[in-house]
């Protein structure tokens, strides 16, 4: 497939350059996003097991999480992102748990329905009552909305 650029741009603090491209048989647009792999980060299972960072499983940990969800690819993009700049200033070893966490901490800020379905993967919630608790915290973490304003 042949493509051409159409616009270019920093993302991401300067860590990434987003482009938007266009189809050339078929003029269909897309985007593109580039960015520099860094030094080698490695996540460090429950079972001690080490395997490198995969940025596309918490992609789609977070797109399932927000399936149906008001919330654009854009703002899980720069979730993951977060994501992943949090783990490397961690270190070049991070452990799942942390991992979760900090997906946990920044879908909480995005959208409460998607925090509670990704928490209830990540937490093996066993029945409804886990449900209730978990959302019984998350409302007191969470300031109330406001109506009107």
């Amino acid at each position: 497939m042949e493509d051409r650029v159409v616009d270019s741009r920093e993302v991401e603090d300067g860590t990434a350059v987003r482009r938007r491209r266009e189809c050339l048989a078929c003029g269909a647009r897309f985007t593109t996003f580039e960015r520099s792999a860094g030094p080698a980060l490695f996540v460090v299972k429950r079972s001690g097991q080490r395997e490198p960072f995969d940025r596309d499983k918490i992609v789609a940990g977070v797109l399932s999480a927000c399936k149906n969800r008001p919330v654009e690819s854009e703002q899980v993009e720069e979730l993951v992102s977060q994501v992943e700049e949090a783990c490397r200033r961690a270190g070049p070893e991070v452990s799942s748990q942390a991992v979760g966490v900090a997906v946990l901490e920044h879908l909480r800020e995005l959208d409460e329905v998607a925090y509670l379905r990704f928490a209830s993967v990540y937490k093996d919630f066993a029945d409804a009552g886990d449900f209730a608790r978990e959302a019984g915290l998350l409302t007191k973490q969470t300031a109330p909305k406001r109506h009107g304003v």
